[in-house]
């Protein structure tokens, strides 16, 4: 039955974890360090190659991964790296790294070029996000929510602060050498992509999205990720899905229906949004 299928544990791969990992595609719209590259762009009819080169460059990145993790076990499983357990196996690709720099001078140089790639990786990914938590307490916090008056010197130095806090808590988080990056992502993913994702989506596809209905999806969609992470997925079988997929369709449902049973945007907004799908057509 289809519920079976959902529970099965020993006929291969269960369903849950197929669907799981094709889940974390979704995660993608709500990425605000991916967003903001394009919104950073310096040419707007450069958008379409940028949408491409983005697409390309993920099916590489990601394939690669998968390529270093099928690589990784069949040299765990040949004795050519020791076994990983835990949050170590996460090091599977440091580990193959050092096994090249044993085998000659050509052989070391690709391996420092490997630790500098994973080096640039996450001093990419964590620059991006510190500078779009930063703007987002300076300017959309304070200046927009709370609407503090502040002068661009005050908001630097707001910045500056959000920056050294997020850097402490993120040191703190990460003093545990047990801990594991693959699940702290996981969980970040599944917060981003459920909160921003279906806003995003219905922001550029449906004119009739609202700033109530905006403001419920993001709301639900980000305790959405908690409820079923802590409470719902424990319970194990057709429960344990990645808590992104019901996280985003609740947020997306939410963010239909308040929008539904509120006035329609303004007229402005709604020029603006034809304006923009003239562009994109």
């Amino acid at each position: 039955t289809f519920l079976n299928l959902f529970a099965n544990a020993d006929g291969g791969v269960p369903a849950t974890s197929i669907i799981s990992n094709l889940a974390w595609g979704l995660g993608y719209f709500g990425m605000p360090h991916i967003l903001l590259r394009f919104m950073a762009i310096e040419d707007h009819n450069k958008l379409k190659l940028s949408r491409r080169i983005a697409v390309i460059w993920v099916v590489i990145a990601m394939g690669v991964a998968i390529l270093i993790g099928i690589i990784g076990n069949a040299m765990t499983k040949v004795g050519a790296v020791p076994l990983l357990e835990g949050s170590a196996s996460e090091t599977i690709i440091v580990c193959i790294s050092d096994l090249l720099s044993k085998h000659g001078c050509l052989a070391a140089i690709v391996a420092g070029i490997v630790l500098s790639g994973i080096l640039a990786a996450t001093m990419s990914t964590a620059d991006s996000q510190l500078l779009a938590a930063s703007s987002s307490i300076s300017h959309n916090l304070l200046g927009g929510f709370f609407r503090v008056n502040i002068s661009e010197k005050a908001a630097m130095q707001a910045a500056r602060i959000s920056v050294l806090v997020i850097s402490v808590i993120a040191a703190f988080i990460a003093r545990d050498p047990n801990s594991s990056v693959f699940g702290i992502v996981s969980f970040a993913w599944a917060g981003f992509g459920a909160s921003f994702g279906p806003l995003v989506l219905l922001a550029l596809f449906w004119k009739r999205s609202t700033f109530q209905g905006a403001l419920c999806g993001m709301v639900s969609g980000g305790v959405m990720v908690f409820v079923w992470k802590y409470c719902v997925r424990p319970l194990g079988g057709v429960w344990n899905v990645y808590e992104l997929l019901p996280a985003f369709i609740v947020a997306m449902v939410v963010l239909i229906a308040v929008s539904l049973a509120t006035g329609e945007p303004s007229k402005e907004i709604q020029d603006e949004f034809d304006e923009i799908v003239t562009f994109r057509g």
